[in-house]
């Protein structure tokens, strides 16, 4: 397989597993673990991996992946964690669903609660939930970001401060070894620091891809929210902290 095939599967494993060893690529695709290393080299002179020791990751770099990309990644771990969490989101209460492809997921979990106000600022969680009749759904206002239909800014924040949630579920970009959450658009920063603010209680729906990425902007600890669902055991310095915090993790099963 020549150089320019092997690359472009190369970025897809990268984007579904977080990151990629030279012997399992060596392996896949049946070639030198020296071709291999020449590749990663490559695509990392080129921008879209970073070298690590035995192989690469994905870029921490200040700008997130694209909403299709992002959509795609991980799908059945998201939707092992949406039903895990929707599990937990009781009927008849106020409820917001953030930015992200994670509650949006868990959006398509709820279709069958009944007795829901859920304001959100996301506008494919709400074209979601529009097919629930028992669901009433606010969306805020905002500037409109094109790449995934999130609302930010000033104007989502002031919406959101009209409201006191039962709960929210919310999502991040990266999810850093020390339990901070954290995002590319400081703007949605503000938005979801306002959700927190408001909200009784806030469940998080991250995967664990999340865990090998990097984000610029700090949202919160781990120790502001009461649950965590994702598909896999946290790291276990995270978890100790998670327990000192008396921050819940669930890991879904797939």
């Amino acid at each position: 397989m020549s150089q320019s095939f092997r690359q472009p599967e190369i970025l897809e494993i990268a984007r579904r597993d977080g990151k990629v060893t030279v012997d399992a690529l060596a392996a896949h695709f049946g070639v030198t673990l020296q071709t291999i290393r020449r590749d990663l080299t490559e695509l990392a002179e080129a921008g879209r991996l970073e070298r690590v020791h035995g192989g690469a990751i994905l870029p921490s770099g200040v700008s997130n992946i694209g909403y299709e990309e992002r959509r795609a990644l991980n799908q059945d771990a998201k939707t092992a964690i949406a039903r895990a969490c929707a599990a937990e989101v009781p009927e008849n209460i106020s409820l917001f669903l953030n930015i992200g492809t994670s509650t949006e997921a868990v959006a398509r979990e709820l279709l069958g609660h009944r007795n829901m106000l859920v304001v959100t600022n996301n506008m494919n969680v709400a074209n979601i939930l529009a097919a629930n009749p028992d669901c009433e759904v606010i969306v805020t206002g905002g500037n409109l970001r094109r790449s995934d239909g999130g609302l930010v800014g000033t104007l989502a924040a002031e919406t959101i401060r009209q409201f006191k949630f039962d709960l929210a579920v919310i999502g991040c970009s990266a999810l850093d070894r020390d339990g901070d959450l954290l995002d590319f658009d400081i703007q949605e920063v503000g938005v979801s620091q306002t959700i927190l603010r408001q909200s009784r209680r806030t469940f998080l729906a991250v995967d664990h891809s999340k865990l090998k990425r990097s984000a610029p902007a700090r949202i919160a600890s781990l120790a502001e929210l009461d649950c965590v669902f994702t598909d896999r055991p946290l790291p276990p310095e995270l978890m100790r902290l998670c327990q000192v915090w008396d921050t819940r993790v669930v890991a879904a099963q797939g």
